[in-house]
């Protein structure tokens, strides 16, 4: 799942990304308001976090900007503004929650998860079954019938990822955003050694498969 962080406090940015990326989160840090208006409107997240007082766009104009352009993407609004008027301005513009300075990561974590529960963006449940396959989200574990899959950090990452959109074709560039953090290069292969390596643990011993190439389009999970 991927974020906007946009932050003009470079230390706090910092430690704001380092920490939802060790949540497993893709992460875009952003230290300008003007900045973060063309990441918001040009690229597509999940959850946004934004500062109040920014240069050159505040947060509030930032938030008016992008509802304006009908984008839902939840949006959790930081400042050290901590009044109840302040906070009631920052909501009324369409922030879906306010957070006020200083604050402890695991707030911080706890508020994001709930704004992507609440935003529909997050698998509900904990364990999500595809077939004969079950995978444990908080335990990040994976079974197939009675075999255990064990997955590296990226390849966890990668299937999470096809299980958010299940049933639906993703393309090599949304994959390349979203769990690597990068541009799609059409020179690289990484992706398809990436898809090639999780088909090996999920699929090879099984005759269902769940994995499934489209040509000329990109990849997609589903029971079939």
């Amino acid at each position: 799942m991927k974020i906007l962080i946009v932050e003009d406090e470079i230390k706090l940015g910092s430690y704001l990304k380092k920490g939802l990326e060790e949540a497993g989160f893709v992460v875009d840090l952003t230290h300008d308001g003007l900045d973060g208006q063309h990441l918001a409107t040009s690229e597509r997240y999940d959850l946004m976090i934004l500062d109040i007082m920014l240069p050159n766009v505040d947060g509030l104009t930032l938030v008016k900007i992008i509802r304006d352009a009908d984008n839902s993407t939840p949006i959790l609004l930081l400042s050290a503004l901590s009044k109840t008027e302040d906070k009631v301005k920052g909501l009324d513009m369409g922030a879906d929650d306010y957070l006020a300075k200083p604050f402890d990561f695991a707030e911080v974590l706890a508020r994001v998860r709930t704004l992507l529960r609440r935003g529909g963006k997050e698998i509900q449940a904990s364990k999500i079954d595809v077939g004969d396959m079950v995978v444990d989200l908080a335990k990040r574990r994976v079974t197939r019938g009675d075999k255990r899959i064990d997955l590296t950090g990226k390849e966890f990452l990668l299937l999470e990822f096809l299980l958010l959109h299940q049933g639906e074709v993703v393309t090599r560039s949304l994959i390349a955003s979203n769990v690597w953090d990068m541009n799609f290069d059409s020179d690289t292969n990484v992706i398809d050694v990436a898809i090639k390596r999780l088909r090996g643990k999920i699929d090879s011993d099984f005759d269902d498969k769940l994995i499934h190439t489209v040509r000329g389009m990109g990849y997609i999970l589903e029971l079939r």
